[in-house]
């Protein structure tokens, strides 16, 4: 029986270095790539130098840019609190205004009352009514006499003088209703006297005489009393009318 011979192969299996080689490609095979690349730029006219120095420049204006925003942003923060400040300072100064000027109406509305006491005083009547009184004369009809007393309301020191006016207020014949018609000292003396005068220093008493025409219808007598010197306020008074017996 022949005996069969066998051949042994021994091979030898190294991953470690099959990997190593294989990475070692893998980078040649980058590098290679990446220079193919650097070439066709370069060969199409890309300036590698030139872009690093496009992109510092960049860089550069952005941290300009970026200086500049917070400057501004700072800026504004200042102008802001400047502005509220200001805003606050214009609502003070208008409070204080408005405060200033409610004092001064304040003060202008006591002037003025107080101005017009003393105005008051200045020109208070220095003759008052002490009687007025209607009766009618006994010399004939739609005749009366007006019975008026003159005095000095405070303590007399010189003598007054001035002049009394009469009016009539009525109604005419025909007149429509309401209505009225006012006659004055003229028309009631048929022209003879248009004031009566007076001067007294403690009182004065005076009886003129009036004529009422026919037919009308009195309703008010009115009396008025102005002085002689300026500025003292005219004394009026009105009665209606009122015949006395006797």
């Amino acid at each position: 029986m022949a005996e069969s011979s066998q051949k042994v192969v021994i091979r030898t299996y190294a991953p470690a270095r099959r990997g190593l080689v294989v990475g070692v490609l893998l980078v040649i095979g980058a590098l290679a790539a990446y220079l193919m690349f650097e070439y066709g730029r370069s060969r199409a006219g890309y300036d590698n130098l030139a872009a690093l120095r496009a992109r510092a420049e960049l860089r550069q204006e952005l941290a300009r840019r970026d200086a500049s925003i917070r400057e501004l942003r700072r800026t504004a923060a200042d102008y802001q609190t400047l502005t509220a400040g200001q805003a606050q300072e214009r609502s003070e100064v208008s409070r204080t205004i408005g405060e200033l000027q409610a004092q001064v109406a304040r003060q202008s509305q006591e002037l003025e009352f107080y101005k017009g006491i003393v105005v008051k005083e200045a020109n208070k009547a220095e003759v008052a009514i002490q009687q007025l009184r209607i009766t009618a004369a006994a010399n004939g009809p739609d005749r009366y006499t007006v019975r008026l007393t003159l005095v000095q309301p405070s303590r007399p020191e010189s003598i007054v003088t001035g002049n009394v006016l009469l009016s009539l207020e009525g109604q005419q014949p025909g007149q429509p209703e309401g209505k009225t018609t006012r006659l004055d000292l003229a028309t009631l003396t048929s022209g003879q006297t248009r004031e009566i005068p007076y001067s007294f220093r403690y009182f004065e008493n005076m009886d003129p005489e009036i004529v009422i025409p026919a037919g009308f219808l009195p309703d008010r007598l009115t009396v008025e009393i102005r002085s002689s010197r300026r500025g003292i306020e005219p004394v009026v008074q009105t009665v209606l009318w009122s015949v006395e017996i006797g």
